[in-house]
């Protein structure tokens, strides 16, 4: 009997134990990886956060947290190190303070009269032509060329922003407007926060009582909200978007920096932050996440016509064929600094300046000429126009850090405008004559496709 205890009391020990360490074990597990996602991050100490909750209340039907999208790296190479904060917005308020105009000024081609479109429908050549910017006095296109549909209490508002701002576009009611996290006490008395929307995006905003329908201004948490009338700009709405993603120095005059960060992107650490440590403190007029997957332009082209990313393929095809012709080539550590040709433009850090503020002048430009995918345009511009843009291209995983991203709103508040949108944007085929010529192949891209693919002579 005593051994039947004894081995009852042995079995009931073992058990125990066994739970013990696998908990202990799991625990261990959890709090490795908890750790391992955060070695991008490194802050030199703690410092007064604003509670996200204080900063707007979401009723539970807007669901701005659903359809999170998961991150595959939990490490990275390169740890981004953040000074400490009051540090970093002692030195940003000194710098917007002797900041000197003259030093980050572009002369701008002005409206006169109402042009045919807001960028001037630009020939190939005459863009080109800009692109040498050796003469501080010529004149550069960078829209503007017709009336900016915002109102004139919107406008004062943007230029009375002198020191940071982030800038955010919702058009066609495509994504939810989210609330940044991880914001020091006195980032919102130094940080201004702007999201251009349309009435598609804004109707569906009054829908859930975000926004109230007998209000003259609006505003979401932090967000200023300003409302662009479209019918006035872009059929498209994603190069309506392009307008404050690009023509953000020109949207605020008198700001310094700037961060566009696109809707689907939640922020998750201090603006300020992120622009002494990715910017200010790495030298660089820009700064902006390496794509997790390509490195050629070709490449991005390619799969913006497998995946049907641009429904007009002949175009597609023409603006590649035009960079080919104009001197485009694949990367090679001979376009080093520059480590890839391809961003994943979602987020975008800038000091405005020169270089900066030519580099989003020309982009916009190709955008407006061929499409908005400015991935396509990117490495063009960059390797194409003088000054040299001085550009700092973290790795994605950095990215992925110091960001949340969602899913696209999956059901558009504007049915009708869904539908008369896919009923006149269907897929157009390249057309043969693009490739091929008395039958042979006579892509201007041959030989840069040749080079992508190592089997150059």
């Amino acid at each position: 009997m005593e051994n039947l205890i004894t081995l009852t009391t042995t079995k009931h020990l073992f058990l125990c134990f066994s739970l013990f360490y696998l908990f202990f074990t799991y625990l261990f597990l959890a709090l490795y990886v908890i750790s391992s996602q955060s070695k991008c991050l490194f802050r030199s100490e703690p410092f007064h956060l604003i509670k996200s909750s204080s900063l707007f209340s979401y009723p539970s039907s807007y669901g701005q947290h659903k359809y999170a999208i998961s991150t595959s790296r939990s490490t990275c190479s390169s740890p981004l190190n953040f000074s400490d904060y009051w540090d970093v917005l002692k030195e940003i308020q000194n710098l917007s303070r002797n900041a000197e105009c003259s030093t980050r000024n572009v002369r701008y081609m002005q409206m006169q009269g109402g042009g045919d479109s807001f960028g001037g429908n630009l020939s190939s050549h005459l863009r080109f032509s800009f692109f040498d910017h050796q003469n501080d006095s010529s004149e550069v296109p960078c829209g503007f060329l017709k009336k900016f549909p915002i109102s004139d209490s919107d406008k004062i508002a943007m230029e009375k922003c002198e020191s940071v701002v982030v800038v955010s576009a919702i058009f066609n009611d495509h994504d939810k407007i989210r609330q940044p996290r991880g914001l020091g006490s006195q980032t919102l008395e130094n940080v201004c926060f702007f999201m251009f929307i349309d009435d598609v995006t804004l109707k569906g905003l009054q829908y859930h009582g975000l926004i109230s329908t007998y209000s003259s201004g609006y505003k979401i948490g932090v967000w200023r909200i300003v409302k662009v009338t479209k019918e006035d700009l872009y059929y498209n709405p994603a190069m309506n978007g392009v307008i404050p993603k690009y023509l953000v120095h020109r949207l605020f005059p008198n700001s310094q920096f700037s961060v566009w960060i696109d809707a689907k992107l939640q922020l998750m650490v201090d603006p300020l932050l992120l622009i002494h440590s990715l910017v200010i403190s790495e030298n660089a007029d820009m700064a902006i996440s390496k794509h997790p997957h390509f490195v050629h332009t070709m490449e991005e082209a390619m799969a913006t016509a497998r995946w049907k990313k641009w429904w007009d393929l002949n175009a597609l095809k023409m603006q590649m064929e035009t960079y080919c012709e104009n001197g485009l080539q694949p990367w090679s550590p001979t376009k080093m600094p520059y480590s890839s040709d391809v961003p994943d433009s979602a987020l975008i850090l800038r000091k405005h300046g020169l270089r900066s503020n030519l580099f989003s002048c020309l982009i916009f430009n190709e955008l407006e000429a061929f499409n908005p995918r400015d991935q396509l345009a990117f490495a063009f511009v960059r390797d194409h126009m003088n000054p040299k843009l001085k550009l700092n291209m973290f790795q994605v995983e950095v990215l992925e850090q110091v960001t949340v991203e969602y899913r696209h709103n999956l059901k558009p508040s504007d049915v009708s405008f869904a539908k008369k949108s896919s009923m006149t944007t269907k897929t157009i085929r390249a057309q043969p004559h693009l490739l091929h010529q008395n039958g042979s192949c006579s892509s201007k891209c041959q030989q840069y496709l040749a080079t992508m693919w190592g089997s150059h002579q």
